[in-house]
């Protein structure tokens, strides 16, 4: 059973989004309210904050104290591709980043509607590059993204797989969106338990970054994709969420595809979780989880075994 602050903060933020009448929401409103409540969100402590500019991108390293400076992550946010800045995601990223004890950039990618698919993806592919001409090898790379940039760090990963380029160590997904098309059978079994999103809400987000020919795209929708050859993949979603099918098919066709793959399903949670840490036990314990095994990851050990 969740924890009682975890079963607060659930209502609370659930009252919230069932509120919200996606029909009749302005998405450029929705991005002004949350960009500006976010500059309250303080990075985690320890660690520097330093606005920088990557690949042309505005973007934030977020350095902990001691962090191994050969090492590196590279972190893309959510929000559904038409949301989401640094100072959405430097609290998250700065938390993970403080756990797995490396530096973290967190690039600004173009957002829709103003910039569709595939300018994200062209976003965040310049930025792995962009650290590969700063010097890190990419084997000392972890990519990690939670919910919209869960998706991208994987269409990032297949683009660049498919351009011949060296790939990052290994990624790190956090309730990935990989299903444009919300074909998984969760969008059904969880309609009534997802305390966020209803099944009718996504399909008016997803219009936004592609046309409808284009859901089923692999780079738009990764579960749809070939996806050998890809490095290890750690994956953390909710069990009461409408997109746990997109992790639970892209951890099963990874390892189908010989790919190394952790899944874990944590009870009675929600979308993106993780982003509570400073109310919720479970989501703290689910950074330093992704912290482990980032360190492990980049030290070449084998990822101890995962428990939710």
């Amino acid at each position: 059973m969740a924890s009682l602050r975890a079963q607060l903060v659930r209502a609370v933020t659930g009252r919230y989004f069932q509120s919200i009448k996606a029909s009749r929401t302005d998405v450029q409103a929705m991005r002004r309210r949350w960009h500006t409540l976010a500059h309250i969100l303080p990075v985690a402590r320890g660690v520097a904050r330093r606005g920088v500019e990557i690949a042309g991108l505005k973007a934030e390293w977020l350095t902990p104290d001691g962090a191994a400076r050969d090492k590196a992550l590279l972190y893309l946010h959510g929000g559904a591709y038409v949301m989401g800045n640094c100072s959405t995601h430097r609290q998250l990223a700065s938390h993970i980043a403080r756990a797995a004890g490396i530096p973290a950039v967190l690039p600004e990618y173009r957002l829709a509607p103003e910039h569709p698919f595939p300018a994200a993806v062209n976003d965040a592919i310049a930025a792995y590059r962009a650290l590969l001409a700063m010097g890190f090898s990419p084997g000392d790379i972890v990519i990690a993204g939670d919910s919209a940039g869960g998706g991208l760090s994987m269409s990032m990963l297949l683009a660049l797989r498919d351009a011949g380029d060296a790939l990052p160590r290994a990624a790190c997904l956090l309730s990935p969106w990989l299903d444009l098309a919300g074909s998984g059978e969760s969008m059904r079994t969880r309609a009534g338990r997802d305390p966020w999103f209803r099944p009718e809400f996504l399909p008016l987000i997803s219009r936004y970054y592609c046309d409808e020919t284009e859901l089923r795209n692999p780079l738009v929708s990764p579960v749809y994709a070939d996806l050998s050859n890809l490095p290890p993949l750690y994956i953390q979603v909710g069990d009461d969420e409408l997109l746990l099918s997109d992790s639970t098919r892209i951890a099963e066709a990874a390892r189908s595809a010989g790919v190394d793959v952790e899944l874990e399903v944590w009870p009675d949670m929600w979308h993106v979780f993780q982003a509570f840490m400073h109310q919720v036990p479970e989501s703290r314990k689910a950074i330093r989880k992704i912290g482990a095994y980032m360190k492990s990851a980049l030290a070449d050990e084998a990822p101890a075994e995962s428990e939710s």
